[in-house]
């Protein structure tokens, strides 16, 4: 007796998020009041950065999902993986709220909660290594991209607000791939390591993935470590022409509500 095939994707889980469209649109038109100047730049910077921000987290879990598609997991387009919808996922307070939440508190990328990736469909250890690497490399991405103006020296005519808000973004994406890709239980990085660990190896870690994230930033508040992880992401920074004078007025218009100087040219 033949046994029926997994169902296809249809048309419609892959039809992009209205949800994703706006939070784009808000993304775009807060950028031109940044580059425009407008007189509450502050807040202007606030919702360009923080929109940015969601769309590369709805971006990073698309990137999981859509290679697990290409891996045999047909079932995330039901779920509504392919949709960029940030309503959609797992987690979506772990994968959406909470890393805002940082952003707004204190200025770091916080790793998104993963979407539900049913490992079970997949087979061969490289596909389940690259479906957890799919996310973190969309942050690499995501930086390089934020970061083009400084190392292609074209700045000429950029505003300086807007320069800035793209330093403070660039920041964001190159402290959430960094996070990520660090082989702790909970984390991507440890995932794509995951399969390559014997069973009983991945059976002694697993009751740890759920305290993976918390041990990290425990350990990013003893001072040294602190200093050593910021050091690497200032260097990473550094490579792609983006400085910490960039990055820390971003910061700055980035939290409006505590009061900026007057800022400068650049």
């Amino acid at each position: 007796m033949p046994t029926s095939s997994p169902s296809p994707v249809r048309a419609a889980d892959r039809r992009i998020s209205p949800v994703f469209l706006a939070i784009t649109a808000v993304t775009a038109v807060a950028g031109w009041g940044v580059w425009a100047g407008v007189p509450a730049v502050g807040l202007a910077v606030f919702l360009f950065v923080t929109g940015a921000w969601v769309v590369s987290l709805c971006l990073h879990e698309y990137a999981h999902a859509r290679t697990a598609l290409h891996s045999g997991d047909v079932s995330v387009g039901a779920k509504g993986y392919l949709t960029l919808n940030p309503l959609k996922y797992t987690h979506a307070l772990l994968s959406i709220v909470l890393p805002v939440l940082f952003v707004i508190l204190g200025g770091i990328g916080l790793p998104g909660g993963a979407v539900f990736i049913e490992r079970s469909r997949i087979r061969g250890r490289w596909r389940h290594s690259l479906i957890s690497a799919a996310g973190p490399l969309t942050n690499v991405v995501f930086a390089v991209v934020c970061a083009a103006p400084f190392w292609l020296g074209a700045l000429d005519g950029v505003p300086p607000y807007f320069r800035y808000a793209l330093g403070f973004l660039a920041l964001l994406q190159v402290t959430a791939a960094i996070l990520n890709f660090l082989p702790v239980p909970g984390l991507d990085g440890y995932g794509v390591v995951e399969p390559w660990l014997s069973r009983k190896v991945r059976r002694q870690v697993e009751p740890f993935a759920p305290y993976g994230l918390l041990a990290v930033f425990a350990l990013l508040w003893i001072p040294e470590v602190n200093r050593a992880f910021f050091g690497l992401v200032d260097a990473v920074l550094g490579g792609l022409g983006v400085s910490e004078w960039d990055t820390y007025w971003g910061r700055r218009l980035y939290q409006f509500w505590l009061g900026t100087d007057e800022v400068p040219a650049g």
